[in-house]
């Protein structure tokens, strides 16, 4: 498994490649969750959970590009040819939207996966940029789609800015922000994504999306959590909003749902987590749909 400094450091070689354009790439997934916890223990802001598992690798990063970069297709050329002078290669099957660099030795051992996503489908109606539930394509093709994820409702709200700074892999110092999700962007990808890995092997049953929705709840900060609760009033009419109400209620409703005991089960859990606490918080933000179809 790559370590999150070499993830550190292949960041920074994309953000040095493309310094001169304002691309201000959102950064999701286990990394991005990473850099929020990095940032928290530097600013020692209060947060929702005294108690945080220990920080799980990865070998990905998520990278969300802005729609007006897909619309405004242009702007997407130098992250195209930032990752062909990386030395990233397409993904077989996903060709233009993840990218892979192989390990030291050539093979998977080490490798690097570049997954690029975007926001709502809505996002691109009426702009004359083709998107399925798959991909959205730029026209004319500039080499970068994006995989966009419907239930990024608030991609764009309320990002915090982090500031990177170190070393790229060719010793040259570069220093570049970029922007976390806000924790209810977060939660409803996570729910999303623990309810299709769910009864999944392969992918562990979804214990690393029910580890780290407990995580981005946990670190939480005081202002996130009271824009959390305005976002998820303002949203709660949204179809992808109320599809996470259900997955909490199949899933996270009890202490003894599936979605909390894979994430007891998970090497990452420990008897100390705060999971009333927790189930409490999914609760607040995403509560249970009455039989008269309101909230």
């Amino acid at each position: 498994m790559i370590s999150m400094p070499d993830l550190q450091t292949a960041l920074l070689d994309l953000l040095y490649e493309t310094r001169d354009d304002d691309l201000r790439l959102i950064i999701g997934g286990g990394y991005g969750i990473y850099l929020k916890r990095e940032h928290l223990r530097t600013t020692g802001e209060r947060t929702l959970f005294a108690e945080w598992p220990e920080a799980r690798s990865t070998n990905d990063l998520d990278l969300f590009l802005r729609p007006e970069l897909l619309i405004a297709k242009e702007r997407l050329k130098p992250l195209a040819n930032a990752l062909t002078q990386l030395g990233y290669d397409p993904v077989e099957g996903a060709e233009k939207y993840q990218f892979a660099k192989p390990g030291p030795t050539g093979g998977r051992e080490g490798s690097l996966k570049i997954d690029l996503l975007t926001g709502p489908r809505g996002c691109f109606e009426g702009t004359g940029v083709r998107f399925d539930a798959r991909r959205v394509r730029p026209r004319p093709s500039v080499g970068i789609h994006a995989h966009p994820v419907d239930e990024a409702l608030t991609l764009e709200n309320d990002l915090t800015p982090v500031c990177l700074e170190g070393t790229t892999s060719k010793g040259k110092m570069h220093e570049a922000t970029v922007f976390l999700p806000h924790p209810i962007t977060y939660a409803m990808m996570k729910l999303f994504a623990f309810r299709d890995r769910f009864n999944d092997e392969n992918k562990e049953f979804g214990r690393y999306h029910a580890l780290d929705l407990y995580v981005v709840l946990a670190m939480a900060t005081e202002v996130e959590w009271k824009t959390a609760q305005t976002l998820s009033r303002e949203r709660r009419q949204a179809n992808e909003y109320v599809e996470a109400t259900r997955i909490v209620d199949q899933y996270f409703g009890t202490q003894t749902s599936g979605g909390v005991l894979r994430l007891r089960e998970s090497p990452y859990g420990r008897p100390e987590l705060q999971i009333v606490d927790f189930l409490s918080a999914l609760r607040e933000l995403f509560p249970t749909i009455t039989t008269s179809g309101g909230v």
